[in-house]
């Protein structure tokens, strides 16, 4: 039987969390470049709480998404991660319960599976206290109203607009399949240098056009901003990050942000496929883990 110890898996959701925030993405904060009314500093908190709070002892996923928002709201004061949340929680859940499975996969989906109406009751007022901007009211299950069905079977209703439940609703497909793929390309070409997540995100965002832009702005905007984001992951790829790929990414970056148009689902996404990674080279080695000292435990994760 194999578990991750709550340390592990919260040092490995921060250090996802800070991998993310130290690059400059087009639309998204960075600690180079704030934006819709956040600044780096708002996000390096919420990582520092809620990644304890999402790896601490729990009955279930909701109990730690619930968690992971309350303590964000303490220090932050605004939603800044709870798509990050969302998307995370049944990640560290799998790593975090006793099975005979090392393949991350298969037991995220027996997580999955087995989520219930406690946990969507519990998600519901996660998201009703990180209030995010766009949510709106949906036509079934609507997150104001208490819950009658698992939060499974909210999430695969919500799935068609929403790239989030997306994920709850098909198994985390486009991080197994698609971004940890990619990201194990960008590593082997760059290395754990900041190019290869501004490659993962950029691949993410012109995959799948962002639901939080198509919520707040309309589908067209999410599309064409998945062609300019397809225009610069191809730049990338061939030239790498030259001088002027990078003004134009910060040209970019500005010129989103003075619009209000924010990638925020991709971000998060981003954020996953790192976490996941790390997990999944954690759960992997367990059974050699004691032998193991910290350092070498946080190396593997980068």
């Amino acid at each position: 039987m194999i578990a991750l110890s709550s340390k592990r898996v919260a040092r490995g959701l921060r250090a996802a969390c800070l991998a993310e925030l130290r690059v400059a993405k087009p639309g998204n904060v960075s600690i180079a470049s704030p934006g819709h009314g956040m600044s780096a500093r708002d996000f390096v908190a919420s990582a520092r709480v809620a990644a304890p709070a999402l790896a601490a002892a729990a009955s279930g996923v909701g109990e730690r998404v619930l968690r992971a928002v309350e303590a964000t709201r303490a220090v932050a004061g605004c939603n800044t991660n709870l798509g990050i949340v969302l998307l995370c929680a049944p990640l560290a859940h799998a790593a975090l319960v006793l099975a005979p499975e090392r393949a991350l996969r298969p037991r995220l989906e027996a997580v999955l599976a087995a989520l219930d109406r406690r946990d969507a009751e519990l998600a519901y007022r996660a998201i009703r206290l990180a209030a995010p901007g766009g949510l709106g009211t949906a036509p079934a299950h609507d997150v104001r109203a208490a819950p009658a069905v698992t939060l499974l079977e909210a999430m695969r209703t919500a799935a068609a607009w929403d790239r989030i439940a997306f994920q709850y609703a098909y198994g985390y497909t486009d991080i197994f399949a698609f971004a940890l793929p990619c990201l194990e390309r960008t590593l082997a070409r760059f290395g754990p240098r900041r190019e290869s997540v501004l490659t993962l995100y950029l691949e993410l965002l012109a995959r799948f056009p962002d639901s939080h832009v198509a919520r707040r702005h309309g589908t067209q905007a999410a599309e064409e901003l998945s062609a300019r984001a397809a225009r610069l992951a191809a730049r990338l790829a061939a030239r790498g990050a030259t001088a002027r790929f990078r003004t134009e990414v910060e040209a970019f970056d500005r010129e989103l942000k003075r619009r209000g148009v924010n990638p925020g689902t991709t971000a998060d996404l981003t954020v996953a496929t790192l976490f996941a990674r790390c997990l999944a080279r954690e759960l992997a080695a367990a059974p050699a883990a004691m032998q193991w000292t910290t350092r070498a435990s946080a190396r593997r994760c980068r």
